[in-house]
Protein backbone atom coordinates (compact mmCIF):
# COMPACT_ATOMS: atom_id res chain seq x y z
CA UNK A 1 0.00 0.00 0.00
CA UNK A 2 1.33 3.45 -1.32
CA UNK A 3 2.31 5.50 1.81
CA UNK A 4 -0.39 8.67 1.55
CA UNK A 5 1.54 12.12 -0.01
CA UNK A 6 2.72 15.09 2.83
CA UNK A 7 1.83 18.25 2.19
CA UNK A 8 5.04 20.43 1.29
CA UNK A 9 6.34 22.73 3.63
CA UNK A 10 8.55 25.79 1.76
CA UNK A 11 10.93 27.60 3.44
CA UNK A 12 11.10 31.66 2.91
CA UNK A 13 13.30 32.89 0.76
CA UNK A 14 16.51 33.97 1.97
CA UNK A 15 17.42 37.92 1.96
CA UNK A 16 19.69 37.72 -0.74
CA UNK A 17 17.15 36.17 -2.99
CA UNK A 18 14.21 39.22 -1.71
CA UNK A 19 16.37 41.84 -2.55
CA UNK A 20 17.20 40.36 -6.10
CA UNK A 21 13.43 40.01 -6.64
CA UNK A 22 11.75 42.78 -5.03
CA UNK A 23 13.61 45.29 -2.68
CA UNK A 24 16.52 45.98 -4.55
CA UNK A 25 15.31 45.41 -8.12
CA UNK A 26 14.59 48.57 -10.43
CA UNK A 27 13.07 50.07 -13.66
CA UNK A 28 16.09 50.16 -15.53
CA UNK A 29 16.73 52.79 -18.55
CA UNK A 30 20.56 52.30 -19.69
CA UNK A 31 22.15 49.72 -20.35
CA UNK A 32 25.54 47.34 -19.71
CA UNK A 33 27.29 46.31 -22.25
CA UNK A 34 26.24 42.73 -22.46
CA UNK A 35 24.53 40.72 -24.53
CA UNK A 36 21.86 38.29 -23.31
CA UNK A 37 21.58 35.06 -24.63
CA UNK A 38 18.59 33.01 -26.60
CA UNK A 39 19.21 30.53 -23.90
CA UNK A 40 18.25 32.91 -20.92
CA UNK A 41 15.30 34.55 -22.86
CA UNK A 42 14.37 30.76 -22.99
CA UNK A 43 14.47 29.83 -19.03
CA UNK A 44 12.99 33.11 -18.35
CA UNK A 45 9.70 31.65 -20.71
CA UNK A 46 9.86 28.43 -19.32
CA UNK A 47 9.72 30.15 -15.68
CA UNK A 48 6.77 32.32 -16.57
CA UNK A 49 4.86 30.03 -18.57
CA UNK A 50 4.07 28.03 -14.74
CA UNK A 51 2.40 31.19 -13.08
CA UNK A 52 -1.12 30.63 -12.99
CA UNK A 53 -3.52 32.00 -14.87
CA UNK A 54 -7.77 31.47 -15.72
CA UNK A 55 -8.39 28.11 -17.03
CA UNK A 56 -4.53 27.83 -17.45
CA UNK A 57 -5.44 29.80 -20.73
CA UNK A 58 -1.94 31.29 -21.05
CA UNK A 59 -2.75 33.61 -23.74
CA UNK A 60 0.68 35.85 -23.29
CA UNK A 61 2.86 35.80 -26.52
CA UNK A 62 6.31 37.33 -26.80
CA UNK A 63 8.14 39.03 -29.54
CA UNK A 64 12.13 39.25 -28.51
CA UNK A 65 13.19 42.37 -30.82
CA UNK A 66 16.93 41.70 -30.69
CA UNK A 67 18.43 42.35 -34.32
CA UNK A 68 19.05 45.61 -36.19
CA UNK A 69 16.25 44.95 -38.52
CA UNK A 70 13.46 44.30 -35.83
CA UNK A 71 14.65 47.22 -33.96
CA UNK A 72 14.57 49.06 -36.74
CA UNK A 73 10.80 48.08 -37.50
CA UNK A 74 10.15 48.89 -33.69
CA UNK A 75 11.36 52.40 -33.42
CA UNK A 76 9.03 54.39 -35.10
CA UNK A 77 6.72 53.07 -32.80
CA UNK A 78 8.08 54.39 -29.97
CA UNK A 79 7.55 57.69 -28.03
CA UNK A 80 10.31 60.47 -28.74
CA UNK A 81 11.16 59.51 -24.56
CA UNK A 82 11.28 55.80 -25.06
CA UNK A 83 13.66 55.20 -28.35
CA UNK A 84 17.28 55.79 -26.64
CA UNK A 85 16.97 53.16 -23.84
CA UNK A 86 14.82 51.10 -26.01
CA UNK A 87 17.63 51.21 -29.31
CA UNK A 88 20.13 50.89 -26.56
CA UNK A 89 18.67 47.70 -24.55
CA UNK A 90 20.20 44.50 -25.87
CA UNK A 91 16.47 42.55 -25.97
CA UNK A 92 13.23 44.51 -26.05
CA UNK A 93 10.10 42.03 -25.74
CA UNK A 94 6.92 42.99 -27.19
CA UNK A 95 4.43 41.77 -24.54
CA UNK A 96 1.44 40.86 -26.21
CA UNK A 97 -1.87 38.68 -25.61
CA UNK A 98 -3.92 36.64 -28.63
CA UNK A 99 -7.59 36.77 -28.55
CA UNK A 100 -7.70 33.07 -29.96
CA UNK A 101 -5.97 32.05 -26.68
CA UNK A 102 -8.95 29.59 -26.38
CA UNK A 103 -8.37 27.51 -29.12
CA UNK A 104 -5.66 25.53 -27.53
CA UNK A 105 -7.92 25.11 -24.45
CA UNK A 106 -8.92 21.31 -25.23
CA UNK A 107 -4.92 20.91 -24.90
CA UNK A 108 -4.14 23.52 -22.08
CA UNK A 109 -7.42 22.71 -19.81
CA UNK A 110 -8.51 19.26 -21.06
CA UNK A 111 -11.00 18.45 -18.18
CA UNK A 112 -13.54 20.49 -19.23
CA UNK A 113 -14.76 22.14 -22.73
CA UNK A 114 -13.77 25.49 -21.47
CA UNK A 115 -13.18 26.19 -25.68
CA UNK A 116 -17.21 26.69 -25.22
CA UNK A 117 -17.14 29.18 -22.13
CA UNK A 118 -15.62 32.00 -24.83
CA UNK A 119 -16.10 31.30 -28.06
CA UNK A 120 -18.40 33.71 -29.55
CA UNK A 121 -18.41 35.82 -26.24
CA UNK A 122 -15.87 38.78 -27.54
CA UNK A 123 -16.07 40.72 -24.26
CA UNK A 124 -14.95 38.12 -21.92
CA UNK A 125 -12.27 36.66 -24.66
CA UNK A 126 -10.52 40.18 -24.53
CA UNK A 127 -10.85 40.49 -19.91
CA UNK A 128 -9.81 37.17 -20.11
CA UNK A 129 -6.53 37.57 -22.46
CA UNK A 130 -5.72 41.26 -21.45
CA UNK A 131 -6.23 40.42 -17.55
CA UNK A 132 -4.10 37.11 -18.20
CA UNK A 133 -1.79 38.33 -21.11
CA UNK A 134 -0.60 41.00 -17.81
CA UNK A 135 -0.43 38.59 -15.62
CA UNK A 136 2.31 36.72 -17.81
CA UNK A 137 3.72 39.50 -18.59
CA UNK A 138 4.59 40.46 -14.65
CA UNK A 139 6.08 36.57 -14.36
CA UNK A 140 8.08 37.31 -17.17
CA UNK A 141 9.60 40.31 -15.25
CA UNK A 142 10.56 38.00 -12.01
CA UNK A 143 11.49 35.26 -14.23
CA UNK A 144 14.33 37.46 -15.91
CA UNK A 145 15.21 38.95 -11.94
CA UNK A 146 15.31 35.42 -10.99
CA UNK A 147 17.92 34.88 -13.64
CA UNK A 148 20.19 37.60 -13.04
CA UNK A 149 18.63 40.02 -15.62
CA UNK A 150 16.93 43.59 -15.52
CA UNK A 151 14.20 44.78 -17.12
CA UNK A 152 12.04 48.22 -17.85
CA UNK A 153 8.82 47.59 -18.63
CA UNK A 154 6.69 50.70 -21.09
CA UNK A 155 4.09 52.49 -22.21
CA UNK A 156 4.54 54.69 -24.35
CA UNK A 157 4.55 53.48 -28.25
CA UNK A 158 1.84 52.97 -31.14
CA UNK A 159 -0.06 49.70 -30.37
CA UNK A 160 -1.50 49.34 -33.57
CA UNK A 161 2.20 49.78 -35.43
CA UNK A 162 3.55 47.16 -33.45
CA UNK A 163 0.46 45.09 -33.85
CA UNK A 164 0.58 45.56 -37.94
CA UNK A 165 4.03 45.41 -37.90
CA UNK A 166 5.31 42.20 -35.60
CA UNK A 167 1.24 40.53 -35.16
CA UNK A 168 0.58 40.56 -38.67
CA UNK A 169 -2.06 37.80 -39.99
CA UNK A 170 -2.50 36.41 -36.03
CA UNK A 171 -5.10 38.05 -33.60
CA UNK A 172 -2.22 38.75 -30.70
CA UNK A 173 -2.59 42.22 -29.70
CA UNK A 174 0.27 44.00 -28.05
CA UNK A 175 0.14 44.78 -24.37
CA UNK A 176 3.26 46.89 -23.13
CA UNK A 177 7.33 46.70 -24.27
CA UNK A 178 9.98 45.16 -21.72
CA UNK A 179 13.53 46.22 -22.49
CA UNK A 180 15.70 43.46 -21.33
CA UNK A 181 19.10 43.47 -20.61
CA UNK A 182 22.14 44.15 -17.47
CA UNK A 183 21.18 47.61 -15.91
CA UNK A 184 23.31 50.41 -15.45
CA UNK A 185 23.10 52.95 -12.76
CA UNK A 186 23.48 55.74 -15.54
CA UNK A 187 20.37 57.82 -15.33
CA UNK A 188 18.86 55.61 -12.82
CA UNK A 189 16.34 57.69 -10.57
CA UNK A 190 16.42 57.35 -6.69
CA UNK A 191 13.54 54.80 -5.66
CA UNK A 192 9.95 56.60 -5.65
CA UNK A 193 8.55 56.11 -2.86
CA UNK A 194 5.90 53.11 -2.17
CA UNK A 195 2.59 52.91 0.64
CA UNK A 196 2.37 51.90 3.74
CA UNK A 197 0.72 48.19 4.43
CA UNK A 198 -2.42 50.23 5.91
CA UNK A 199 -2.45 53.06 2.68
CA UNK A 200 -3.65 49.90 0.36
CA UNK A 201 -4.19 46.74 1.97
CA UNK A 202 -6.61 45.27 5.06
CA UNK A 203 -7.48 42.05 6.94
CA UNK A 204 -11.02 41.64 7.88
Amino acid sequence: MNAPLKDRVLQPLDDQALDQLFRQARTFNAWQDRPVSDELLAEAIDLAKMGPTSVNASPMRVVFVRSPEAKGKLKPALAEGNVEKTMSAPVTAIIAHDLEFYEALPKLFPHADARSWFAGNDAFIEATAFRNGTLQGAYLIMALRSLGLDSGAMSGFDNALVDRTFFAGTKAKSNFLLNIGYGSQKNLFPRSPRFDFGEIAKIV
